[in-house]
């Protein structure tokens, strides 16, 4: 069967430990939550900052730089992604500066969307002006699909040369406003991926269960984390943690007998930042 990619998404832009308090917020949560995870089994890890005493959502380097670090240091060749999300920073220069960490991926939405509470505003001169910035870095984009319109705008920048192999994209579903947990949405994005795509689907809330059973069917990577759903059980009476929804999503792979993707398998298609390849196979070498 098909090596199962599995993308980690510990933390995001909305979970409080209001909402949930196994959702790692510190700097210090965020590393030690990774590192457990990566010993379980990731391929690749999406993170965001966030402020040390507000807990808002965060860009600057001070905040990501050690959070990186960290992460690196105990999962050395673990893909690591970061946020450019347009969510709650809306100027080029807040949302582009965790680039300067040289970080593997950056997260880049092809087009605006609302949520059930907020709107996420990536006009299309944004979106080219990020995608040249993650380049320029070294680094490649983390596709993020929510409607066919979106991948529509993917084989847009293709054509203009501005989008190359290769590609990765989060195709996430169950957003109000957007792609839907059913097997007619996921079988028309799926459709329209360009020739040699890595993906991963994603369920947001109640979805998620039922979106990663799907994707372990179908062959497509999973993205699992507390940024997607909070709770264990589609009834919402078990709040989750991070741990607790990849070690079930090793448990479906393991039941398709599907083995996960490793990190390094990954990386070395191509989505390692070019500025850290050398150093990773030293490493290894070692």
């Amino acid at each position: 069967m098909e090596e199962l990619i599995i993308n980690y998404t510990p933390t995001g832009m909305v979970p409080m430990k209001s909402d949930n308090p196994h959702v790692p917020l510190s700097v210090q949560e965020i590393i030690e939550d990774v590192h457990q995870a990566y010993e379980v089994g990731i391929t690749l890890v999406h993170l965001h900052a966030r402020h040390p005493q507000t807990f808002e959502p965060d860009f600057r380097l001070e905040v990501y730089g050690p959070i990186l670090e960290g992460v690196r240091r105990h999962c050395p060749d673990l893909v690591c992604g970061v946020s450019l999300s347009g969510r709650n920073f809306n100027e080029f220069k807040k949302r582009s500066e965790p680039l300067q960490l040289y970080p593997d991926l950056a997260s880049l939405t092809l087009s605006s969307l609302n949520f059930s509470r907020q709107a996420s505003v990536n006009a299309p001169e944004m979106v080219q002006e990020l995608l040249h910035a993650i380049y320029a870095h070294g680094a490649q984009p983390e596709l993020e699909v929510f409607d066919l319109g979106m991948m529509n705008y993917a084989h847009y920048l293709i054509r203009k040369g501005w989008l190359k192999q290769p590609l990765y994209f989060n195709l996430l579903f169950g957003n109000i406003a957007s792609m839907q947990p059913r097997f007619s949405h996921l079988a028309a994005v799926v459709e329209e991926l360009p020739a040699g795509a890595w993906y991963a689907f994603a369920g947001i809330g109640d979805s998620q269960l039922p979106v990663h059973l799907m994707a372990i069917a179908s062959g497509a990577g999973i993205r699992v984390g507390l940024e997607d759903n909070l709770y264990f059980d589609v009834r919402r009476k078990q709040l989750a943690s991070n741990l607790d929804l990849l070690r079930r999503v090793h448990q479906l792979a393991a039941m398709a007998e599907r083995p996960v993707m490793t990190s390094v398998t990954f990386g070395e298609a191509g989505f390692y930042n070019t500025h850290r390849v050398k150093s990773i196979r030293h490493e290894h070498a070692n």
